[in-house]
Protein backbone atom coordinates (compact mmCIF):
# COMPACT_ATOMS: atom_id res chain seq x y z
CA UNK A 1 0.00 0.00 0.00
CA UNK A 2 1.16 3.35 -0.70
CA UNK A 3 2.64 5.32 2.10
CA UNK A 4 0.94 8.49 1.95
CA UNK A 5 -2.53 6.64 1.97
CA UNK A 6 -1.73 6.20 5.41
CA UNK A 7 -1.22 9.76 6.13
CA UNK A 8 -3.41 12.32 8.50
CA UNK A 9 -6.53 12.73 6.83
CA UNK A 10 -7.33 16.55 7.31
CA UNK A 11 -10.55 18.65 6.58
CA UNK A 12 -10.30 18.83 2.93
CA UNK A 13 -9.49 14.97 2.17
CA UNK A 14 -12.03 13.83 5.34
CA UNK A 15 -15.55 12.51 4.00
CA UNK A 16 -18.13 9.32 4.81
CA UNK A 17 -17.19 6.36 3.02
CA UNK A 18 -19.95 5.55 0.59
CA UNK A 19 -21.31 2.06 -0.34
CA UNK A 20 -22.46 1.52 -4.02
CA UNK A 21 -24.38 -1.37 -4.97
CA UNK A 22 -23.25 -4.78 -3.77
CA UNK A 23 -19.45 -4.49 -3.91
CA UNK A 24 -18.14 -0.71 -4.17
CA UNK A 25 -17.22 1.59 -1.19
CA UNK A 26 -15.92 5.29 -2.09
CA UNK A 27 -13.70 6.13 0.94
CA UNK A 28 -10.92 8.43 2.00
CA UNK A 29 -6.98 7.32 1.91
CA UNK A 30 -6.56 5.90 5.10
CA UNK A 31 -10.01 4.31 6.22
CA UNK A 32 -10.89 1.20 7.03
CA UNK A 33 -13.39 -0.31 4.31
CA UNK A 34 -15.89 -3.35 4.76
CA UNK A 35 -14.71 -7.10 4.61
CA UNK A 36 -15.59 -8.30 0.24
CA UNK A 37 -15.94 -4.95 -0.74
CA UNK A 38 -13.71 -3.00 -3.12
CA UNK A 39 -12.01 -0.19 -2.11
CA UNK A 40 -12.24 2.91 -4.48
CA UNK A 41 -9.91 5.59 -2.90
CA UNK A 42 -10.77 9.17 -3.68
CA UNK A 43 -9.35 12.28 -2.18
CA UNK A 44 -11.69 14.92 -1.50
CA UNK A 45 -12.00 18.01 -3.84
CA UNK A 46 -13.68 20.16 -6.15
CA UNK A 47 -14.30 17.85 -8.94
CA UNK A 48 -16.19 15.35 -6.73
CA UNK A 49 -15.64 12.44 -4.65
CA UNK A 50 -19.11 10.44 -5.06
CA UNK A 51 -21.04 12.86 -2.68
CA UNK A 52 -22.90 14.21 -5.23
CA UNK A 53 -26.25 12.61 -6.51
CA UNK A 54 -25.01 12.53 -10.08
CA UNK A 55 -21.99 11.32 -9.40
CA UNK A 56 -23.77 8.75 -7.21
CA UNK A 57 -26.11 7.54 -9.47
CA UNK A 58 -23.56 7.16 -11.94
CA UNK A 59 -21.22 4.88 -9.75
CA UNK A 60 -24.13 2.65 -9.23
CA UNK A 61 -25.17 2.26 -12.91
CA UNK A 62 -21.10 1.42 -13.47
CA UNK A 63 -21.31 -1.08 -10.73
CA UNK A 64 -24.47 -2.94 -12.54
CA UNK A 65 -22.57 -2.73 -16.24
CA UNK A 66 -21.14 -5.86 -17.21
CA UNK A 67 -17.62 -4.27 -18.54
CA UNK A 68 -15.54 -8.07 -18.51
CA UNK A 69 -15.14 -6.98 -22.44
CA UNK A 70 -15.18 -3.46 -22.12
CA UNK A 71 -11.47 -2.51 -23.27
CA UNK A 72 -12.23 1.19 -24.14
CA UNK A 73 -13.98 3.64 -22.34
CA UNK A 74 -13.92 7.35 -22.67
CA UNK A 75 -14.58 9.86 -19.68
CA UNK A 76 -15.61 13.30 -20.58
CA UNK A 77 -14.79 15.68 -18.11
CA UNK A 78 -13.32 12.98 -16.14
CA UNK A 79 -12.63 15.21 -13.04
CA UNK A 80 -10.87 13.39 -10.04
CA UNK A 81 -11.38 10.21 -12.41
CA UNK A 82 -13.67 8.64 -10.00
CA UNK A 83 -16.14 7.22 -12.67
CA UNK A 84 -13.48 6.14 -14.69
CA UNK A 85 -11.26 4.28 -12.02
CA UNK A 86 -14.65 2.85 -10.54
CA UNK A 87 -15.14 1.47 -14.25
CA UNK A 88 -11.68 -0.06 -14.36
CA UNK A 89 -12.14 -1.67 -10.96
CA UNK A 90 -15.28 -3.56 -12.20
CA UNK A 91 -13.62 -5.18 -14.99
CA UNK A 92 -13.05 -2.25 -17.98
CA UNK A 93 -9.57 -2.58 -19.23
CA UNK A 94 -8.13 1.26 -19.97
CA UNK A 95 -9.62 4.28 -20.19
CA UNK A 96 -8.82 7.92 -21.87
CA UNK A 97 -9.57 10.66 -19.22
CA UNK A 98 -10.27 14.13 -21.00
CA UNK A 99 -10.72 17.05 -19.11
CA UNK A 100 -10.21 21.17 -19.73
CA UNK A 101 -8.50 21.75 -16.66
CA UNK A 102 -4.97 21.28 -15.36
CA UNK A 103 -6.03 20.20 -11.91
CA UNK A 104 -8.79 18.31 -12.78
CA UNK A 105 -6.40 15.80 -14.54
CA UNK A 106 -3.50 16.32 -11.51
CA UNK A 107 -6.39 14.97 -9.60
CA UNK A 108 -7.32 12.07 -11.68
CA UNK A 109 -3.59 11.32 -11.83
CA UNK A 110 -3.33 10.90 -8.45
CA UNK A 111 -6.13 8.95 -7.74
CA UNK A 112 -5.11 6.83 -10.88
CA UNK A 113 -2.57 6.39 -8.47
CA UNK A 114 -3.96 5.79 -5.36
CA UNK A 115 -6.26 2.95 -6.86
CA UNK A 116 -3.33 1.68 -8.87
CA UNK A 117 -4.80 1.96 -11.69
CA UNK A 118 -2.31 4.93 -12.94
CA UNK A 119 -0.71 2.51 -16.27
CA UNK A 120 -4.39 1.75 -17.44
CA UNK A 121 -5.27 5.25 -17.98
CA UNK A 122 -4.61 8.18 -20.80
CA UNK A 123 -4.58 11.64 -19.42
CA UNK A 124 -5.78 13.99 -22.07
CA UNK A 125 -5.76 17.81 -20.84
CA UNK A 126 -7.92 19.55 -23.66
CA UNK A 127 -11.20 19.60 -25.43
CA UNK A 128 -12.81 16.59 -26.98
CA UNK A 129 -11.85 17.64 -30.49
CA UNK A 130 -8.20 17.33 -29.69
CA UNK A 131 -8.47 13.86 -28.75
CA UNK A 132 -7.14 11.19 -31.38
CA UNK A 133 -9.11 7.97 -30.51
CA UNK A 134 -12.15 6.64 -31.64
CA UNK A 135 -14.59 3.37 -31.03
CA UNK A 136 -15.30 3.52 -27.27
CA UNK A 137 -17.10 0.55 -25.61
CA UNK A 138 -18.15 2.29 -23.04
CA UNK A 139 -18.81 6.64 -22.91
CA UNK A 140 -18.81 8.28 -19.29
CA UNK A 141 -19.67 12.21 -18.78
CA UNK A 142 -21.02 13.85 -15.95
CA UNK A 143 -21.19 17.50 -17.22
CA UNK A 144 -23.81 19.87 -17.84
CA UNK A 145 -26.39 19.79 -20.19
CA UNK A 146 -25.93 21.98 -22.35
CA UNK A 147 -21.95 20.93 -23.37
CA UNK A 148 -23.44 17.57 -24.11
CA UNK A 149 -25.68 19.05 -26.57
CA UNK A 150 -22.66 20.83 -27.95
CA UNK A 151 -20.42 17.94 -28.04
CA UNK A 152 -23.29 15.89 -28.84
CA UNK A 153 -22.45 15.07 -32.45
CA UNK A 154 -18.53 14.38 -31.83
CA UNK A 155 -19.03 12.13 -29.02
CA UNK A 156 -21.80 10.00 -30.29
CA UNK A 157 -19.68 9.05 -32.92
CA UNK A 158 -16.43 8.10 -30.86
CA UNK A 159 -18.84 5.12 -29.58
CA UNK A 160 -18.97 2.04 -31.04
CA UNK A 161 -21.81 0.37 -32.41
CA UNK A 162 -23.32 -1.32 -29.61
CA UNK A 163 -21.67 0.66 -27.30
CA UNK A 164 -22.95 2.39 -23.95
CA UNK A 165 -23.35 6.39 -23.14
CA UNK A 166 -23.66 7.46 -19.30
CA UNK A 167 -24.33 10.79 -19.58
CA UNK A 168 -25.69 12.70 -16.37
CA UNK A 169 -24.80 16.46 -15.01
CA UNK A 170 -28.34 17.31 -17.05
CA UNK A 171 -30.54 19.72 -15.33
CA UNK A 172 -34.49 18.60 -15.68
CA UNK A 173 -34.65 21.48 -18.50
CA UNK A 174 -32.03 20.10 -20.77
CA UNK A 175 -33.52 16.31 -20.27
CA UNK A 176 -35.63 15.99 -23.02
CA UNK A 177 -33.52 18.15 -25.32
CA UNK A 178 -30.16 15.83 -24.45
CA UNK A 179 -32.05 12.12 -24.86
CA UNK A 180 -33.74 13.54 -28.24
CA UNK A 181 -30.43 14.81 -29.85
CA UNK A 182 -28.72 11.67 -29.11
CA UNK A 183 -31.55 9.25 -29.94
CA UNK A 184 -31.33 11.21 -33.21
CA UNK A 185 -27.87 10.31 -33.24
CA UNK A 186 -28.27 6.41 -33.43
CA UNK A 187 -28.87 5.80 -29.70
CA UNK A 188 -31.73 3.78 -27.81
CA UNK A 189 -32.43 5.23 -24.34
CA UNK A 190 -32.04 2.20 -21.58
CA UNK A 191 -32.19 4.34 -18.43
CA UNK A 192 -33.68 7.82 -17.93
CA UNK A 193 -33.57 8.69 -13.96
CA UNK A 194 -34.59 12.02 -12.76
CA UNK A 195 -33.24 13.31 -9.46
CA UNK A 196 -33.72 16.40 -7.57
CA UNK A 197 -32.63 18.58 -9.42
CA UNK A 198 -30.57 16.67 -12.41
CA UNK A 199 -31.22 13.66 -14.24
CA UNK A 200 -28.74 10.88 -15.68
CA UNK A 201 -29.18 9.22 -19.04
CA UNK A 202 -27.91 5.37 -20.27
CA UNK A 203 -28.38 4.71 -24.30
CA UNK A 204 -26.30 2.25 -26.36
CA UNK A 205 -25.47 3.11 -29.68
CA UNK A 206 -27.67 1.57 -32.77
CA UNK A 207 -25.66 -1.59 -34.89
Amino acid sequence: MLSYMNSTINSKTAFQPLNIGPDLTVLPPGEQFPTGRTPLWMERGAFGSGEHETTRNCLKIISQLDLATTDKILDLGSGTGILSIAALLCGAKRAWCVDIEQDAITACHKNAVLNQVSARIEHCLGTLDQLQQTNFDLGLANIYGDILLRVAEDLAHRIRPGGKLLLSGILWEYNFDVRTRYQQLGYRLLKNHMHSEFSTLLLQRQS
